[in-house]
């Protein structure tokens, strides 16, 4: 399947190196030596130079890597963290995000350099940028600092993720055991 290559967007073949160039970044990809990649009519083309297991199984991936690094410089890619708890807050700072997550210090997280971190409402961040894997990993990063808990549902959570609640303790009755 070929990639299209938006009308922004320049993407240059040097040896075994992609270059991709948009409105919101410069991105470099390194290309399989088991997979040819043909830039021709505005399209990108990913095809194996043989039929063995490993060529059939990294033409998806670099097809999908190409396919999010053109997609990244032009339109760009964001993810949305929520912060759930009484006291919870966080803001940017600088280079760097301070939160206050319910530990005796608050915490503080560096911004990697082609990421950018809204805060609204002190508890719901917008993580964007052009490279898809760093957007997520970034994201990762900030949710680890404090996983959701079961309980109470403290902690930061994807917008979209669900966390499943458990129920707790419940006060039972004594049996009048001897």
């Amino acid at each position: 399947m070929p990639v299209k290559i938006p009308d922004k967007v320049k993407v240059a073949l040097q040896g075994s190196v992609l270059k991709v160039e948009g409105p919101l970044g410069k991105l470099e990809l390194g290309i399989d030596p088991l997979i040819d990649v043909k830039i021709a009519d505005g399209q990108i083309v990913a095809a194996r130079r043989d039929e063995t297991q490993s060529a059939r199984s990294r033409h998806g991936l670099v097809r999908n890597l190409i396919r999010n690094a053109v997609e990244g410089v032009s339109q760009g890619y964001k993810k949305d963290l929520d912060i759930n708890g009484v006291g919870f807050r966080a803001e940017v700072k600088g280079s760097s995000l301070m939160m206050t997550l319910g530990y005796s210090h608050a915490v503080e997280f560096p911004i990697p350099t082609g990421i950018k971190i809204a805060v609204e409402k002190l508890t719901h961040l917008t993580v964007s940028g052009f490279a898809k894997d760093l957007v997520g990993e970034t994201a990762a990063k900030i949710r680890k600092l404090r996983l959701p808990e079961p309980y109470k549902g403290k902690g930061i959570k994807y917008t979209e993720e669900v966390i499943r609640r458990k129920v707790g303790k419940s006060a039972v009755a004594s049996g009048g055991g001897k």
